[in-house]
């Protein structure tokens, strides 16, 4: 997937645990040390966040237009760190009434660098469908993050694949990411491409990049489905919330989109589908569905975690949730992933089995609508 920013009115962010970001200079001395800090004209601070304000952003206090752009944080916790005077607007100390401007420039700062970018390996087991000496196939588990990033440095399918293989390759800038080709969101399972060389990472990225891999997912979507179609428009970072993808018409607000989508069940409230991605962005299925009126079921950043469709019944209420519980996620699955071997230049094609939570809340729904 494609995880780059739009330059143009980016959020750009150097790793760091956001609770460190906003509570660490408050755990390490008291407010009145954290005033005799902002007083020293010797102490170093560093910048860890850095916002540039869309040019179309209306006047909204700074308190509550951080709270939508800083991943994990409270109101309560970023009223305390511009408190503190970790937070600048244009390299100056700010109040929680401020009211960004377009263009203001806002930055977190600490008393100390931001965390490197180093890989470190985890012993965590790791699910491999193939391995060769060019790559391997892992059918990755939901809510396992695919590498160290902003607020996730452990626990992730890099640090384990930095245990068990040495010397994984990158490509040009992508530190951080030794092997990968292609990632997937932290709550979807399914398939991803490893590389274990500078040969295999090169030819595969270059089958992304002409958008030759074949990458099929399954999703359970909100309402009901009538015909196959297909979904384009440029997709790019919601004005609302940086945190979630939009699509629009204007080819400056985003990268062009492509996903085609095919009925496999109508299960009357929701509908099971098949998903075809011609290109790969970020968030594209779930930004997709949610585009023309079908999100990804339980898909809380794109308002699937609502009862969207059905009846106003107490019992009716109650097995959805039931079916939240069983699948505690988007229900999203990377099934099928295909693409031609840099060394035997044969096409090879995996799938991966809808993992279990997944599998619980479809028969759920399977029941519902045969005892309806």
């Amino acid at each position: 997937m494609d995880d780059k920013l739009n330059k143009d009115n980016a959020v750009f962010v150097i790793p760091l645990s956001i609770e460190r970001i906003l509570s660490v200079k408050v755990y390490f001395c008291s407010m009145e040390n954290a005033v005799e800090l902002q007083e020293s004209e010797e102490q170093d601070l560093y910048e860890h966040l850095k916002i540039i304000v869309d040019k179309g952003q209306s006047l909204l206090r700074i308190d509550k237009f951080l709270m939508h752009r800083v991943e994990n944080a409270s109101r309560n916790r970023i009223q305390n760190a511009i408190d503190a005077g970790n937070v600048l607007v244009n390299q100056k100390t700010v109040k929680s009434s401020y009211k960004v401007k377009p263009y203001d420039e806002i930055s977190i700062v600490l008393p100390h660098p931001p965390r490197d970018t180093e890989v470190y390996p985890e012993d965590i087991p790791i699910d491999i469908v193939y391995e060769d000496d060019d790559l391997l196939v892992v059918n990755k588990a939901a809510g396992m993050v695919v590498h160290p990033g902003f607020n996730n440095y452990t626990g992730t399918l890099v640090n384990a694949l930095a245990f068990h293989f040495e010397q994984l390759p990158q490509l040009p800038g992508n530190d951080g990411r030794p092997g990968l080709v292609h990632r997937i969101d932290k709550d979807t399972s399914g398939l991803l491409l490893i590389s274990k060389n500078e040969k295999s990472i090169t030819y595969l990225a270059k089958q992304f990049f002409d958008h030759s891999i074949t990458r099929k997912y399954i999703a359970l979507v909100w309402g009901d489905i009538e015909n196959d179609g297909t979904v384009t428009g440029y997709i790019g970072r919601s004005v609302k919330d940086r945190r979630v993808m939009d699509i629009y018409d204007d080819e400056e607000k985003g990268k062009w989109s492509v996903t085609h989508y095919t009925v496999l069940k109508r299960l009357g409230y929701v509908t099971l589908i098949s998903c075809q991605l011609e290109t790969g962005r970020t968030h594209q299925i779930r930004a997709h569905m949610q585009h023309i009126g079908h999100p990804l079921f339980n898909d809380a950043m794109y308002g699937g975690d609502k009862i969207l469709k059905g009846t106003t019944f107490n019992k009716y209420k109650q097995f959805v949730d039931n079916c939240f519980d069983l699948l505690p996620r988007q229900a999203l699955h990377a099934q099928t992933l295909g693409f031609i071997h840099p060394t035997t230049k044969e096409y090879m094609l995996f799938e991966a089995a809808l993992p279990e939570d997944f599998k619980a809340a479809l028969t759920k729904w399977e029941n519902y609508t045969a005892t309806s």
